[in-house]
């Protein structure tokens, strides 16, 4: 996100140009996908100029939050400036945040009498609602070391970069489908009965073990050797 003059507001430019690197990134196959930003600030949240003459379009908003839940790939956001508002439910929507230690939050709707509604969904989704209610209903200014703590955040860092490089290079270590294959159960599992889970993930373990993968994988193991997944069909 580059849109510094306004702090990475979320304006209808810059909600079509992340959409324009969603589709850059699903043509190029990625591996991962990391979210980034230039500037001090991650995203402020809402363009409130734009949305001074009333309630906008909000699908293409919706659509990117979905986009970077959805993805097949690992969604990576790379925090290294203040985040507020709409900006967290951007960031609550990937998989994996990585955030600079001084990094500073505010869920402020209600301070401009509205409520974190649409970005509810990503956020509770990761958080108890018990959890973040202080920061929803009052919008406090809360730190890294809190969001860590309540699951609104996985990796708190002063090398936002060389954190991402390695995670991104621990993703590429694993073979394409059983990534993919793993963040779709982190999803799946925790809606389900047990004993449908238990069902589902027994014929999947069953699918991936009986696949070119795990035979490659175990290979690679017993040679204690790197495993080359370009060998795969995944």
């Amino acid at each position: 996100m580059d849109s510094q003059h306004n702090r990475n507001a979320l304006s209808m430019q810059l909600l079509a140009e992340l959409h324009t690197g969603l589709d850059a990134a699903e043509m190029a196959g990625a591996r991962a996908i990391v979210l980034r930003h230039e500037g001090p600030a991650f995203c402020a949240g809402a363009d409130l100029k734009e949305r001074s003459d009333g309630a906008p379009d909000v699908s293409p908003f919706v659509s990117v939050l979905e986009r970077l839940m959805d993805s097949e790939c690992p969604t990576i956001a790379a925090v290294d400036g203040a985040v507020r508002a709409g900006g967290i439910g951007l960031m609550a929507s990937c998989d994996l945040v990585v955030v600079n230690s001084a990094t500073t939050f505010a869920l402020t709707e209600v301070r401009i009498g509205v409520a974190a509604a649409i970005i509810s969904v990503p956020i509770l989704l990761r958080v108890p609602a018990s959890r973040i209610a202080a920061a929803m209903l009052t919008g406090e200014v809360f730190g890294a070391a809190e969001a860590r703590s309540i699951g609104l955040i996985t990796h708190v860092s002063d090398d936002v970069t060389g954190t991402v490089a390695t995670l991104v290079d621990d993703i590429r270590a694993g073979a394409p489908r059983a990534v993919r294959e793993t963040k779709a159960l982190l999803r799946r599992v925790p809606t389900l009965t047990r004993d449908v889970a238990f069902t589902e993930m027994a014929a999947l373990s069953n699918r991936l073990f009986d696949g070119p993968d795990a035979r490659i994988g175990m290979q690679a193991f017993r040679d204690k050797r790197r495993p080359n997944w370009n060998q795969s069909d995944t």
